[in-house]
């Protein structure tokens, strides 16, 4: 391996390099954008149960808040829905942006990882095809080592190039896919929280107004 580092010359130094960041990148995001730690199924259901018996508290909303992104999500939505829906869906989504800006971080590193690398490659091409043809210039077609070295070094450098931007490609991709499902799923169990919180009101209230009104019509 490291023989064929040296056979590719110097630009195989930030292809490495960014086989190195892209491979920690995609462990991370692996371990980051779990479905179970980013939108816990059973959290809306938790969380309703808790505000139907009376049991939320400020202890519990940081709870809430500290485990899941969905937590912080429909925390900012309790946090305001005695100010009514709009104001509710709003702190809802100015939270969700700060979140869905934590879930893609490092995600354009891996994109450019995947973009530069190629070239790299392909200048590592270029630069062992200069060699190439000036070692004919220099000593004719009897040298083969020179002439070797400068055509091992063009295709290591772009082989090397192209086994980092594919894998690189395909993650970046994918976890994009991954923050895709997972902000639509986050999303609809914010609309879901938004709509039973205050339906649940517009019931309290025709409630109280038919009890007020049969009162009314009994004395």
């Amino acid at each position: 391996m490291f023989e064929m580092v040296q056979a590719g010359g110097w630009l195989m130094v930030p292809i490495v390099l960014c086989s190195v960041v892209s491979v920690a990148i995609c462990v991370e995001r692996f371990w980051t954008l779990r479905p179970s730690q980013v939108a816990p199924r059973n959290l809306l259901a938790q969380v309703w149960s808790w505000i139907r018996n009376n049991q939320m508290d400020n202890r519990r909303l940081k709870e809430i808040r500290d485990a899941s992104p969905l937590g912080q999500v429909l925390v900012a939505g309790l946090s305001n829905s005695r100010r009514g829906r709009e104001i509710m869906k709003e702190s809802i989504e100015e939270t969700a942006g700060h979140v869905i800006h934590e879930m893609e971080r490092y995600l354009n590193t891996l994109g450019t990882i995947a973009v530069i690398t190629p070239l790299l490659g392909l200048l590592g091409t270029v630069i062992g095809m200069i060699k190439v043809f000036s070692a004919l210039e220099l000593e004719g077609t009897g040298n083969a080592a020179v002439l070797a070295g400068g055509i091992s070094q063009a295709l290591i450098t772009t082989a090397a190039g192209l086994t980092v931007a594919i894998p690189s490609l395909f993650f970046y991709r994918f976890f994009a896919r991954r923050v895709d499902e997972l902000v639509i799923e986050m999303e609809q169990e914010a609309i879901k929280l938004v709509d039973v919180i205050h339906n649940d009101k517009s019931d309290r209230t025709e409630t109280r107004q038919s009890k007020a009104e049969s009162t009314q019509a009994t004395s």
